[in-house]
């Protein structure tokens, strides 16, 4: 396999301790730099940006200059790797505000025939959700029909270009033990590996 350039976006909000999803993004960094990859990661915890509060400041306002070098990282990844926890069924909303800003008309997409939003402008990039979560995860994916990572997949990351996208869904968090973890992080260092 050919060696891909990919971006981690560490996506849990708190950044007063260490955390499940960023052991998981370190097996996963660990994988794929032991297998020739080039990785950079963004942890939306150490960035400061507003939350947008007008359409007209995302269609028309300027980045924060806080995300010129995550936008830049982004835009330079082949792959993406998303990694967050479910909170009240849905990515937290510091991770949500973070891909508001990211995703702006002229680089997320572009006009295209007249439709403002019909030039896609990230495709040609693949990516990863892995998502931690206290409830079994298949409960998540097929009573609750994995609802809001299906909305971040169709209507963020596909709206885009970005493509094929694949999740790991990670339930019971609480009760994994030491094995249950260690079991995780060495599937995500194999996925690592691979740029899976």
């Amino acid at each position: 396999m050919d060696a891909r350039r990919i971006v981690f976006i560490e996506g849990h909000p708190d950044d007063t301790q260490e955390h499940l999803c960023g052991a998981l993004a370190n097996a996963y960094a660990a994988g794929a730099e032991e297998a020739g990859h080039t990785v950079r990661r963004v942890r939306v915890a150490d960035l400061d940006f507003p939350l947008l509060r007008r359409q007209q400041d995302w269609a028309h306002g300027a980045l924060p200059p806080g995300l010129a070098t995550a936008q830049a990282d982004i835009a330079w990844a082949e792959h993406l790797v998303l990694f967050f926890p479910l909170w009240l069924g849905d990515m937290p909303a510091l991770l949500k505000g973070f891909l508001e800003q990211i995703a702006r008309p002229g680089f997320a997409f572009n006009a295209s025939n007249g439709n403002p939003f019909g030039g896609k402008g990230l495709t040609g990039r693949s990516a990863r959700l892995v998502v931690t979560m206290g409830m079994p995860a298949l409960v998540y994916r097929y009573y609750f029909r994995a609802h809001s990572v299906r909305s971040l997949e169709r209507n963020i990351l596909g709206f885009v270009g970005i493509a094929p996208i694949h999740e790991t869904l990670i339930g019971q968090v609480e009760q994994l033990g030491e094995d249950g973890v260690q079991d995780w992080l060495l599937k995500l260092r194999k996925m690592g590996a691979l740029a899976a």
